[in-house]
């Protein structure tokens, strides 16, 4: 099977970004501790939205945005089938059209980034607050499986996002018309049966 670059590509970056970001977030916010972007901790720069998008350190022992707390073992084995099922999914699709690569792409290292933090940590680090509307704390992981969805649901009504299926040449079909017979050559008579009927 052969991997999509694109999706290699995009796969491995989200998912070190997610790390990354994820170590940065357990390193320099207290758990359950916020700071608007008013602040500056260390070498930080504050953050454009005061009162509306914060940052607030949540272990997330459940699925995406805090559901199902306590469940989070349940994700685990999904994981896992999600991840694989868009590698082996994009390795099959051709190269172009792009736009399903980069969905699965997003969704696997979404995936496999918050599998990472459960197998290693037990809990996902959760850290983006929306707060101005008090939407569920996320990650970068979260995110990329949100925005890989919804790209996924626009392929499937963008024309030609997604590759159409091959179509199959019909069957040539067999001549059902009865064969004829060859007509008999018409006979001539011979100069000599002519003089005797003469």
């Amino acid at each position: 099977m052969k991997f999509n670059r694109l999706f290699l590509a995009i796969f491995g970056f989200t998912l070190i970004l997610d790390q990354l970001v994820k170590g940065w977030a357990r390193a320099a916010l207290n758990n359950g501790d916020f700071f608007a972007n008013t602040e500056v901790i260390g070498n930080l720069s504050p953050l454009p939205w005061p009162g509306v998008f914060e940052l607030k350190l949540i272990y997330n022992r459940g699925v995406a945005f805090g559901l199902l707390e306590g469940k989070g073992y349940l994700m685990a084995p999904v994981g896992i089938l999600i991840a694989g099922f868009c590698l082996w999914y994009s390795g099959k699709m051709p190269a172009r059209p792009r736009l399903p690569h980069v969905a699965l792409a997003l969704v696997a290292s979404g995936a496999v980034g918050n599998l990472i933090d459960r197998v290693w940590k037990q809990k996902v680090t959760d850290m983006f607050w929306f707060r101005a509307i008090d939407f569920p704390v996320f990650n970068i992981a979260d995110a990329c499986i949100s925005v890989g969805v919804v790209l996924l649901f626009i392929a499937g009504f963008l024309p030609g996002a997604l590759p159409a299926e091959t179509p199959t040449e019909p069957e040539p079909q067999a001549d059902t018309q009865p064969e004829t017979a060859p007509e008999a050559p018409e006979v001539q008579p011979s100069p000599e049966n002519q003089r005797e009927e003469s």
